[in-house]
């Protein structure tokens, strides 16, 4: 936890931006019957029946302190998705980057090892020696401002039935270009010095010998 509040502590830097990563599933839902639209004085009418069409993985990135954000959907959440996502991070998020802090969870998909997966020996290092990696704790997933890029993402854009993938990467789209245009930052006061405080039970109790 202490590691990740100290990346968070870290002056802005364009050179080693700190960038935090995380995904989360979608389930796409079609209408089983025709919403009543909208008119003066009543909203609109969804029937609460509807149709499965599968489920997607949204992935998000975002940059706290440089406003940077970036959303895509996949169809499946597998090491090669992932290995994918984060070529895009380094050659075309940030291609004049020294270093790319990286901080997401420990997912079983989220290791370097995964870069192996999709791309040559020479061509997965090259991406590995770009990032600087930094995992949350396990059950510590509130401390990857990511998540709260999804929650955010989630109220403003998703609260609705979305039926398919297309429609659901075009609306996200039209969102990321919101959230870019406006540099939406993240201001986190969360430090290391308050962790020790409100998070005390968390640490040892030494008694110090007189």
């Amino acid at each position: 936890m202490e590691d990740i509040l100290d990346v968070y502590e870290l002056p802005y830097d364009p050179k080693r931006p700190v960038v935090c990563m995380d995904e989360k599933p979608y389930q796409l839902l079609g209408e089983a019957r025709e919403p009543l639209p909208m008119v003066p004085g009543s909203d609109r009418k969804t029937d609460s029946e509807y149709i499965r069409n599968g489920t997607v993985s949204i992935f998000a990135f975002v940059e706290p302190l440089g406003g940077t954000h970036h959303v895509s959907v996949r169809e499946h959440r597998t090491a090669v998705d992932w290995a994918e996502e984060i070529k895009y991070l380094v050659d075309v998020m940030y291609p004049d980057a020294e270093k790319i802090i990286l901080v997401m969870d420990n997912l079983n998909t989220h290791k370097p090892a995964s870069l192996y997966k999709k791309y040559p020996p020479e061509e997965a290092r090259r991406i590995i020696k770009k990032l600087e990696i930094h995992y949350t704790p396990k059950h510590g997933s509130w401390l990857d401002i990511a998540e709260i890029e999804l929650n955010v993402m989630t109220r403003q854009c998703l609260s609705r039935r979305i039926a398919d993938i297309e429609l659901l990467r075009s609306e996200l789209s039209v969102w990321e270009t919101e959230r870019n245009t406006t540099a939406a930052k993240v201001d986190w006061h969360f430090r290391t010095g308050d962790a020790r405080i409100k998070l005390k039970s968390l640490y040892p109790n030494f008694t110090i010998a007189s």
